[in-house]
């Protein structure tokens, strides 16, 4: 793709990509579509990429200004604002408005300045967008009236578990229903300016939308949301689904609507299913109230959304049963995912002074004074400078070690797991007993229910970690030192990966000059020289400054 920018060629093709979300713990793969050309009259390429599925295709519909208007009034109704429906840069009275309060301004004519139609032939424009916008409004504000039928209907929800519902639709507008107090909300942040991964911005879609529009169409999406000040410690669950809508051939997704309720609550709804035996009259035959067995409840990342010990509630499956994790990897159930982080932070250690030190192995304090008397010495004799000899610190100090944090690349693992397998189960041989386990996906989610065996124990096989490890590149080096001489004496490979580089392309046309420069105001910086008294002048300052 960059080789054919470069080249200033157009074209287009598709490739699988994997995106980091969750503060980097998730990883979403997706089918992206490229489309790249030249700018003419320019240097400049233009590269376009649709995610497949949610992002190429939308759905439009025709519905009245009145109409739209109307629904658009709600008061739990927002749009994107940092998406531009309306350029409301132009003057300075339009930049206080939202992206909301300017269509409406606009489309009632309140605002006739405001520029809200056609910017760009052949593609699409602010007056199309916010045609779709109406239609979003008209056609999902009969939820709001089923939501406030769930709300007054205390019988569906008195123990307040569920919190939050929220539907957001592909042209940003959004609808949000709260069923308790904005001051009894578990996640006060949740879908608020604070909240970036769940709000709709100018780069991206929130991430409820974007897991429930890769997820399969009907099935719900369950997450524990993470936060870089109380990692794995969150107190809520969201739950999100696509609308998708049903097509042969292009099967747009339309929008997405989702629920965040309480952990604790989520977590008794579990246990209470877990019991349940249609089939069986009385107690089930195995229970996860067994203490034989124990059960968790993992998404398709493998974090742990239920488990009989709380505290462990929000950690990676493999910290807390690597042997099943290692396991469920080697039969193909979950896949590991290689990601790199080129803008990371990594503990060094450095040398720092500790004149204790010195108290303790006298040759380090004789070679340290050596040092100083050397320092001095050659301080002196290209400063002149006597008055360090009385201000200097006497004493010898050692150096010990201490840790600080420097720039790194580190390599990370993520972990999803293959659709395509609905149940699996098997034994691990540890180092005097068989560990059994059984792995069941939840229909219509992206959750698994895990049964391990309580009374076999593997101390021996390592937990599994997502702890990043910092790539060392002196190894990479001294590979590349080897191949290089194994280049050299085998004239048959090529080495082409060693001495492919970026390619790049001058402008094909060179611009050294222009009617409105003023050539006499250039050049002659090779005319410019030091004053022998300005020269000096400073030298002297900084000598008796001392």
């Amino acid at each position: 793709l960059r080789n054919a920018m470069v080249n200033r060629k157009t074209g287009k093709f598709s490739m699988e990509v994997k995106k980091t979300v969750d503060k980097g713990k998730r990883v979403l793969v997706m089918t992206n579509d490229y489309y790249y050309t030249d700018i003419k009259g320019t240097p400049f390429s233009l590269g376009v990429a649709l995610s497949r599925g949610h992002g190429k295709y939308f759905f439009r519909g025709n519905v009245t200004v009145e109409e739209g208007l109307h629904d658009l009034e709600h008061p739990d109704v927002s749009l994107a604002d940092e998406w531009s429906y309306c350029n409301t840069d132009l003057h300075p009275e339009h930049r206080q408005m939202t992206q909301l309060e300017a269509i409406k301004r606009y489309l009632t004519g309140k605002e006739p300045l405001l520029q809200c139609k056609y910017f760009v032939k052949y593609a699409c424009s602010d007056k199309e967008l916010i045609q779709e916008v109406l239609f979003d409004a008209v056609v999902s504000a009969p939820i709001e009236a089923y939501w406030t039928s769930l709300a007054l209907n205390k019988s569906e929800n008195s123990d307040k578990g569920v919190e939050v519902a929220f539907l957001g639709t592909r042209t940003g507008l959004s609808r949000i229903n709260l069923f308790v107090g904005p001051e009894q909300l578990t996640n006060q942040d949740f879908l608020t300016a604070e909240d970036k991964e769940n709000i709709f911005n100018a780069d991206h879609f929130p991430l409820w939308y974007r897991r429930a529009a890769e997820q399969i169409p009907g099935s719900f999406v369950y997450s524990i949301p993470f936060s870089t000040e109380t990692a794995n410690k969150s107190n809520v669950v969201t739950a999100s689904t696509a609308i998708q809508l049903l097509d042969d051939r292009k099967s747009p997704v339309v929008a997405a609507v989702g629920i965040q309720m309480k952990l604790e609550f989520f977590q008794r709804k579990f246990w209470t299913a877990s019991r349940q035996c249609a089939s069986l009259d009385g107690r089930c035959a195995i229970s996860c109230d067994d203490e034989a067995i124990n059960c968790y409840l993992i998404d398709n990342n493998g974090f742990i959304l239920v488990s009989e010990d709380y505290r462990q509630t929000g950690y990676f499956f493999g910290e807390v049963e690597g042997a099943v994790m290692n396991k469920l990897l080697t039969m193909g159930s979950f896949k590991r995912i290689t990601l790199y982080d080129y803008q990371a932070m990594c503990r060094t250690n450095k040398e720092s002074s500790d004149s204790a030190h010195s108290l303790l192995d006298p040759y380090n304090a004789f070679f340290a004074a050596v040092k100083w008397i050397m320092t001095e010495l050659v301080l002196f004799l290209v400063e002149f400078n006597l008055c360090s000899w009385w201000h200097s610190d006497l004493t010898a100090k050692a150096q010990r070690l201490k840790q600080t944090l420097e720039p790194c690349d580190t390599e990370y693992p993520a972990f999803v797991s293959e659709r395509t397998i609905k149940e699996t189960m098997g034994n691990i041989a540890c180092d005097d007993c068989f560990k059994s386990f059984v792995i069941q996906q939840i229909p219509s989610s992206n959750l698994f229910m895990v049964v391990v065996d309580n009374e076999c124990f593997c101390d021996s096989v390592p937990p599994i970690t997502m702890a990043p490890i910092e790539i060392r590149y002196i190894l990479f080096f001294a590979k590349l030192t080897v191949l290089l001489n194994y280049c050299v004496h085998n004239e048959s490979l090529k080495c082409e990966r060693l001495k492919s580089q970026k390619i790049r392309r001058r402008p094909e046309s060179c611009h050294g000059f222009h009617p409105e420069e003023n050539a006499r105001e250039c050049g002659g910086v090779s005319g410019l020289g030091a004053k022998p008294p300005l020269v000096l002048l400073p030298l002297l300052l900084t000598i008796f400054s001392r």
